[in-house]
């Protein structure tokens, strides 16, 4: 039996999983990621503490599946992407800690950017729209914040990567400064239609060439880890920002597939084949995970915050104790009782780009309880992924199905609301950790352990299947609630 170790760098925790050569999860490991706030707005990882608790879930996972590292055929990546890291390429060491993809301190240098007429620049470029949720604003920062950095940069003694590349760093001893399309492709400097750093905007936006990795497909043999992590060197062959691999986990392989996976945020992709489509509905085009040179895309819309609201109702209202309880209260409760929450915590991400937005309850009254409050919550995170599906929809037609992923798709209250709102089943996989089991899969193909994506596709299976269960004039009725609401916290 063959065996994937992946990786699954994610916001709020690291991961490690072993998959067998079936799809199936071995072993499982898991470490809570601390998260650092040093003003509003600003949200920043220990880089250290990323890499320490990868590689201690990763010994745990193989010592829990009982297999040594000679048993396992490569190593796998799936990361939190956008999140930017600089280190020096002496050292090793970071010259700051990790800025967050949900960090909001790039804001100015954007608006500054969106002021020099740069955005259709960058759209036709990059796919994206300019905001400081990608990494180009963050590599500035700390360019500009960090004492010597600009010097450092100048003399090519630093490097910038997004997890991924700082994990692949680690892992090799500092031989291997790389990343895939699909990382590369949230930074706002990548020419995704032709696969290469975006020379020109690296210009515009002052990022030298020193600082960048070098990118290759998703499937590919980037180098092969220390023996002395795992008792024996593993090929590291498959690299994959989160999202994108659990598309690809998802087995949505054909055009009009579409997945949402339910994290900290909420993210929601849709193959597009290999045509560039640039989205009229607020999306943006990003490259999807590569298993060969040839550029592939999907459209994408990012909802900030998620099942971060649950967290915010455990540490922050002290609502509940664990994030498990929240359907539980939820459910104490018929409905919502008219209470409408749009969680902007970090301004309003796609279809809106709202960078202003600030959190909101609407609709309290005497009667309002906790259980109101956490049931409004839960329905926050269906409304904010239905905006980004009728987006999709205008865009391209049509949705067969979604396939759901992430933490809160276990949820059913929400995964039921969700498909009443959509008005199409919704659908989640009998293996739930589809962001590792997509880089799992990108790594199998590099060696050899499946031979193409068929072999993959016939491994999908689906575990339930959540129907529409009200009218549409019903689920639109909701919807204009929430789009009411939304109009509130934007004005």
């Amino acid at each position: 039996m063959k065996h994937i170790l992946a990786l699954d760098q994610g916001t709020s925790s690291s991961r490690s999983i072993v998959f067998d050569e079936r799809g199936g999860l071995v072993a499982m490991a898991q470490r809570e990621l601390r998260q650092i706030f040093p003003q509003p707005g600003w949200v920043e990882h220990d880089p250290e503490e990323i890499w320490t608790s990868q590689l201690e879930t990763a010994r745990e996972a193989l010592s829990k599946a009982g297999i040594s590292a000679r048993e396992v055929a490569a190593i796998a990546i799936a990361n939190q992407r956008e999140t930017t890291l600089v280190w020096n390429r002496h050292s090793g060491r970071p010259i700051h800690n990790a800025i967050v993809w949900q960090d909001r301190r790039g804001e100015p240098l954007c608006a500054q950017w969106r002021a020099q007429g740069l955005v259709d620049t960058v759209r036709r470029s990059t796919g994206l729209v300019i905001d400081s949720y990608f990494s180009a604003s963050k590599i500035r920062w700390l360019l500009d914040h960090v004492s010597g950095a600009h010097i450092g940069a100048a003399h090519g003694d630093l490097a910038f990567g997004t997890v991924d590349s700082w994990l692949l760093w680690k892992l090799t001893g500092g031989r291997v400064h790389a990343t895939d399309v699909s990382n590369a492709a949230r930074t706002m400097l990548f020419d995704i239609r032709h696969n290469v750093w975006d020379h020109e905007l690296q210009k515009l936006l002052h990022v030298p060439d020193s600082l960048l990795p070098r990118v290759h497909p998703s499937s590919h043999v980037f180098g092969e880890c220390d023996a002395a992590w795992f008792g024996a060197p593993i090929p590291i062959a498959g690299v994959a920002g989160d999202q994108q691999a659990a598309l690809f986990g998802q087995a949505c392989f054909e055009p009009g597939m579409a997945k949402n996976t339910y994290g900290t945020g909420c993210f929601m992709l849709m193959h597009g084949g290999a045509r560039f489509r640039e989205s009229a509905n607020g999306l943006v085009t990003t490259a999807a995970a590569q298993a060969t040179a040839t550029p592939e895309f999907a459209l994408e819309g990012s909802v900030f915050i998620g099942g971060a609201v649950v967290q915010w109702l455990r540490d922050g209202l002290h609502a509940i104790d664990s994030s498990a309880q929240v359907q539980a209260l939820a459910e104490s409760v018929p409905d919502s009782g008219g209470v409408v929450f749009v969680p902007a915590f970090a301004g309003l991400g796609a279809p809106y780009w709202k960078p202003e937005a600030r959190g909101a309850i609407l609709g309290l009254t005497r009667g309002s309880t906790q259980g109101h409050i956490a049931r409004a919550a839960l329905e926050s995170i269906a409304f904010q992924s239905a905006a980004l599906l009728q987006a999709m929809v205008r865009d391209t037609g049509p949705v067969r199905e979604l396939r759901v992923d992430g933490g809160a798709s276990i949820n059913d209250l929400l995964m039921q609301f969700q498909a009443d709102l959509l008005g199409i089943p919704v659908v989640r996989p009998r293996v739930a950790e589809t962001t590792a089991l997509g880089a799992a899969y990108l790594a199998g193909l590099a060696v050899g352990v499946w031979p193409d994506r068929e072999a993959l596709a016939a491994l999908w299976r689906a575990e339930r299947r959540f129907e529409p269960g009200t009218s549409r004039e019903q689920a639109a009725a909701r919807m204009a609630a929430w789009e009411h609401a939304v109009r509130q916290v934007v004005a």
